[in-house]
């Protein structure tokens, strides 16, 4: 896996390490129209008045967070899909990206300094940014933690029940953090598809399914349901945006090209070799 992927899952690891950090200090009096402050008032308040209403309208609590879900995952639609498409242009740079780092293998500060600028250039002619994968992960944790809050903060949602879960509690059988953690797998092996494969990124691709697993099985079933339709819905945009399947089926035709195009010249210059 290369850097710039491994820098993105351990930002999200790291995303939601802190947002649940900051959840457990947060204050857990009941949410109200009363409740003051810009987050409170604002954020925590209104997501519990959507997620109530979108209850009333579908008669059940569970299936308002996986409609709440839905539409937020839509409106980050453009920069998820954003995302995805500098994913699939930093694989197809993997090849000249790998022929810098062989170059410029030194470690020695000027040389790894001038393998930076030689990067970044590459980067900009390719219309990369290196940076846009941790976008949506930073623009989602507030819909995450505001989702926490109004969930602990709403006496109805908390007691509310969906199958055979109590929604303020996590779920006792553990099927959503097995579904959330599947999902977030799934979503990760279509991400990695045709990047070169290694060590590392074998562990890593394991690193947040395991990490959303166990946090899933202390934390509300809410939060357990949110985090299983996000990684479903991002393990869809991925096959139909990223299309891995299709750009791996691409790469071995290129490599298979250019292994005719050698063995072509090989035999060529063979050829020429033998009527002299």
């Amino acid at each position: 896996m290369n850097k710039k992927v491994r820098k993105r899952w351990l930002v999200g690891a790291g995303l939601l390490a802190m947002t649940f950090l900051m959840a457990g200090c947060m204050k857990t009096t009941p949410i109200t129209s009363h409740s003051s402050g810009i987050w409170d008032h604002w954020v925590v308040y209104n997501f519990s008045r959507f997620i109530m209403w979108l209850s009333h309208i579908f008669g059940n609590a569970g299936i308002a967070i996986i409609v709440f879900t839905i539409i937020i995952r839509i409106v980050l639609l453009p920069l998820t899909i954003i995302q995805s498409r500098s994913m699939v242009k930093t694989q197809k740079l993997q090849p000249k990206l790998q022929a810098l780092q062989q170059k410029y293998s030194s470690r020695d500060v000027e040389t790894q300094q001038k393998l930076q600028e030689e990067m970044q250039k590459l980067y900009s002619e390719a219309g990369v940014n290196p940076m846009s994968g941790c976008l949506p992960l930073l623009i989602q944790m507030p819909f995450l933690l505001g989702l926490y809050q109004a969930i602990y903060r709403t006496p109805a949602l908390q007691h509310g029940t969906f199958l055979w879960m109590q929604l303020g509690k996590p779920d006792p059988y553990f099927v959503m953090a097995i579904l959330a953690a599947a999902f977030t797998l799934l979503t990760s092996y279509l991400s990695m598809i045709g990047q070169p494969k290694n060590p590392t990124s074998t562990v890593m691709l394991f690193v947040m399914p395991v990490f959303i697993f166990f946090t899933a099985q202390s934390i509300a079933s809410a939060v357990s349901i949110y985090w299983v339709v996000t990684n479903a819905f991002s393990a869809l945009q991925t096959l139909f945006v990223m299309k891995p399947f299709t750009h791996r089926r691409e790469q071995r035709e290129a490599v298979e090209r250019e292994k005719a195009h050698k063995k072509a010249l090989a035999k060529a210059k063979k050829k020429i070799l033998h009527h002299k």
